[in-house]
């Protein structure tokens, strides 16, 4: 009897480590299912105090941009290793679906991973191949901050956790628009505005861009997937991830508004901050 009932709390006790819901970390995710819009500051700049500030300015994540940079994942892992616990969650635009790119940025401790230049349905795949663990994928287990930044069961969250994120940019993007949003794995479809322009000689606002554009958008949002575009379209409907302009644009702007009187961050107006205590 002592025995069948060990056996019935031990029985009790994996049936609800099973039925667990995995740890999310990645907030982008958790504010995504909530039905709430995202935003992601660009950061082009290996220094990780200009990373630290746009990954504490409010973002909900920072678009690492290493397809038109010339960071180097080495960079990239000392600056999202420098400020771990930041609001805003490291995402890497990857500059190629290869298993060496995903995989680099899946261990410096990634949350998400922008695949560019999607036209082919085995170009995202091999992105969430190289981006998941078994039996998902065929993300190999090796070194990396990944656990130092999100912790010891990382091994177990991971797959619940990294998103994946298709780009657009082409008609030959638009094309596959329906398979990508029916694609298990891929989380988010962004419509590169200004290289859709670019591929196709069309300004926004043109009948046969907004086509395009229209195409994509039915796809995505009849497969419940998350849409995305430029921050400038935010307003436009069923949009939910953006992302924002890069550093040098938001010192710009930081910049502007301090010499037109507004006071400085923390600060009260006609009260300078003292030194030391300014937000980082």
């Amino acid at each position: 009897m002592q025995r069948l009932l060990v056996l019935s709390i031990a029985l009790a006790a994996t049936l609800a480590a099973q039925n667990k819901s995995p740890r999310i970390f990645n907030t982008v995710k958790t504010k995504l299912a909530q039905g709430k819009q995202v935003i992601g500051g660009t950061v082009s700049s290996s220094d990780p105090d200009i990373y630290c500030a746009m990954a504490n300015a409010g973002f909900d994540f920072t678009w690492i941009e290493m397809q038109h940079s010339p960071l180097s994942y080495s960079e990239v892992a000392k600056m999202v290793y420098a400020c771990r616990g930041a609001s805003a969650m490291p995402f890497v635009r990857v500059p190629d679906d290869s298993e060496g790119d995903i995989q680099k940025a899946t261990d410096l401790g990634a949350a998400g991973i922008i695949v560019p230049m999607v036209e082919s349905m085995e170009k995202i795949r091999n992105a969430i191949k190289f981006a998941k663990y078994p039996p998902l994928g065929k993300r190999s287990q090796g070194g990396g901050n990944y656990g130092a930044i999100w912790g010891s069961d990382y091994r177990g969250i991971a797959n619940d956790n990294i998103m994946v994120v298709a780009m657009i940019e082409s008609p030959a993007g638009v094309d596959i628009a329906e398979q990508l949003a029916m694609e298990p794995g891929v989380d988010v479809i962004f419509v590169a505005s200004t290289d859709l322009g670019s591929f196709t000689g069309l300004r926004q606002g043109d009948p046969k861009y907004e086509a395009l554009v229209t195409r994509v958008h039915d796809a995505v949002l009849k497969h419940g997937k998350i849409l995305a575009g430029p921050l400038a379209w935010r307003e436009r409907h069923g949009y939910k991830f953006f992302q924002a302009p890069g550093e040098s644009a938001v010192i710009r702007t930081g910049a502007a508004s301090i010499l037109k009187g507004a006071p400085e961050d923390g600060a009260k107006k006609g009260v300078a901050v003292i030194e030391g205590s300014e937000k980082k």
